[in-house]
C-alpha cells in the first residue's frame, strides 16, 4: 500500500509540474540544478551571454539556501523568524524578479525542493513579501499576489512529506 501511495503522490507532483508554463518548467529545472548543485548549469542552461549572466547571479543569490535549510524556525516560536524569513524573502524576490515564475504554485513547487518540506508553512508569507516589493513591476505584482489562493494563504497546517519528483533537464532528441 505504501508503494502505491508514494507512486500516486509522485504522479500528482508530475501532473502539477506539467501544468506549469514552459518558462516556469525550464526555470524550475535550472533552479534545482543550481540550488541543489546537480550539474554545471552554465554548460546545460547557458544559451548566450545574457543567460550566463543570469545563471551567475542565481548562483550568488542561492548561496543563502544552505543557511535557510539549517535555520527553518519552529512554527510556534518568533525568535528565528526574522533571519529566516528575511533571507527567504530576498532569495524569493530574486526568483520572482526574473519573471519566469508566474504563480504561487510554481514558487511553492520550487522552494519545497530547494529548501525542504519543512519550509512549506513559511512559503506563503515569503512569496507575498517578495511579490509586493517595489522591485516587481506593478502588473506582475498584481498577477503574482492574485495567484495565491485563499486556501494556501489560510491553511491550518502543512504536510511535512518530502517531495519525490525533482524534474531534470531532458536533452532534445535530434530530428
Amino acid at each position: 500500500m505504501a508503494v502505491t501511495n508514494t507512486a500516486s503522490l509522485t504522479i500528482a507532483e508530475m501532473r502539477e509540474f506539467a501544468g506549469f508554463t514552459a518558462a516556469e518548467q525550464r526555470y524550475i529545472r535550472r533552479s534545482l540544478d543550481i540550488g541543489l548543485g546537480r550539474c554545471d548549469a552554465f554548460r546545460i542552461w547557458g544559451r548566450d551571454a545574457v543567460e550566463n549572466a543570469a545563471i551567475r547571479s542565481q548562483y550568488v543569490a542561492y548561496q543563502e539556501l544552505k543557511a535557510l535549510r539549517q535555520s527553518i524556525p519552529a512554527a510556534s516560536g518568533f525568535d528565528a523568524i526574522e533571519p529566516f524569513v528575511g533571507k527567504l524573502t530576498r532569495v524569493a524576490a530574486f526568483d520572482l524578479a526574473q519573471e519566469r515564475i508566474d504563480s504561487f504554485s510554481a514558487f511553492r513547487f520550487l522552494y519545497e525542493r530547494l529548501i525542504s518540506a519543512e519550509a512549506r508553512p513559511w512559503l506563503p508569507s515569503a512569496f507575498c513579501a517578495a511579490a509586493a516589493l517595489p522591485h516587481i513591476r506593478p502588473e506582475r505584482r498584481k498577477m503574482l499576489l492574485q495567484s495565491l489562493s485563499e486556501a494556501a494563504a489560510t491553511a491550518p497546517g502543512w504536510s511535512d512529506r518530502a517531495p519525490s519528483f525533482y524534474p531534470e533537464f531532458i536533452e532534445e532528441a535530434a530530428a
